[in-house]
């Protein structure tokens, strides 16, 4: 059996969603030119305005059967070959595709060239946008999401940092990437709820600018002229810079959360207090457990341990010496009554 050349080409052309429209690659945009026929099921593509701006004729509103691999690979064959070029939606053809692959595999049809062509990639850090459009659409359709404010998301914030936490101490890499997701949420959700606020709007845009504004200010080794070359000298730069974020302050407690975990709170203190100067007496003469455990959380912190990391360090030891007592204790209740 005599081998059928190959006549003509099919290029199907994919995109992202994720890179604002117009724009393509070089490649692309030779493609689209020179082909002798561009196709697009899609008449709402977002390519397709920027496409014929550029002066390409796109042909949309097509039948099925204008898709049909059988009917491209015989147009193809016509003239000496013809070059045609489909835009391809969002999921990319796969009717067609699984056509021309079942043509090409029965070894009885001349095919022409098959290409399949990127036309743009995604950046990195694409994927937040899915993650905002995601959010978009929830707070407008979803009536729980649609109703909530920033009060009832707390106890959710606080949840999910705690998780991750657990996720670090634990070592596990699985959990780690879904809690930093659960975390992620937590700020494109509180973003898509200030977006409505009717005095005060702003979104996630806006809470990003900040963050770089923030990130530029305190880096001046990175982005500025300053000189950084150990940790030490970057954790000065950033002391200094944020002295002076805050030298409206009248007092080095303010913008300490009081909400947080009472050793995580009282360690956040004592290193105001120290890196300011101040000598503030933490004896434990006074009477309570509360001001011996400030005395040990200071001390901890002056040691450079974190008391809050200790301590629960400390409680999952205390918790698997339970579970060991509980087995060697076949009596012992496994909750209390």
């Amino acid at each position: 059996m005599n081998e059928i050349p190959a006549s003509g080409r099919i290029v199907l052309l994919t995109t992202t969603h994720r890179v604002a429209p117009g724009l393509l690659s070089w490649p692309a945009w030779e493609a689209l030119r020179t082909a002798d026929r561009v196709l697009c099921a899609d008449p709402a593509h977002p390519q397709l305005p920027y496409v014929r701006e550029a002066g390409v004729s796109v042909e949309t509103g097509l039948d099925a059967g204008a898709f049909d691999a059988r009917a491209l690979v015989d147009e193809c064959a016509r003239g000496g070959g013809r070059s045609l070029v489909v835009l391809a939606g969002a999921e990319g053809e796969p009717a067609l595709t699984d056509g021309l692959a079942r043509l090409a595999g029965s070894g009885r049809q001349a095919m022409p060239e098959l290409e399949l062509l990127p036309g743009s990639w995604d950046l990195p850090g694409a994927r937040l946008l899915d993650a905002v459009q995601v959010m978009d659409r929830i707070r407008r359709e979803c009536p729980w999401s649609a109703r909530r404010s920033h009060e009832d998301l707390l106890e959710y914030g606080v949840e999910e940092i705690y998780e991750l936490i657990d996720a670090i101490e634990r070592g596990d890499r699985t959990e780690l990437r879904e809690e930093l997701g659960d975390v992620l949420l937590q700020v494109v959700f509180h973003a898509r709820i200030a977006q409505d606020d009717a005095d005060e709007p702003f979104g996630i845009d806006d809470v990003a600018g900040t963050l770089v504004e923030k990130l530029v200010h305190r880096h001046p080794h990175v982005f500025g002229d300053d000189v950084a070359e150990t940790a030490e000298e970057v954790k000065a730069h950033w002391q200094r810079r944020k002295a002076q974020e805050k030298n409206a302050r009248v007092s080095v407690t303010e913008g300490v959360p009081m909400g947080q975990p009472a050793l995580s709170l009282v360690a956040k203190l004592a290193g105001r207090a120290r890196e300011a100067g101040l000598a503030v007496p933490v004896d434990g003469t006074r009477p309570g457990v509360g001001y011996a455990l400030l005395a040990l959380a200071v001390e901890a912190e002056r040691e450079g341990v974190d008391p809050e990391a200790a301590l629960r360090a400390a409680a999952r030891e205390y918790r698997d010496l339970i579970r060991e007592r509980e087995a060697s204790s076949p009596n012992s209740l496994s909750s209390p009554s």
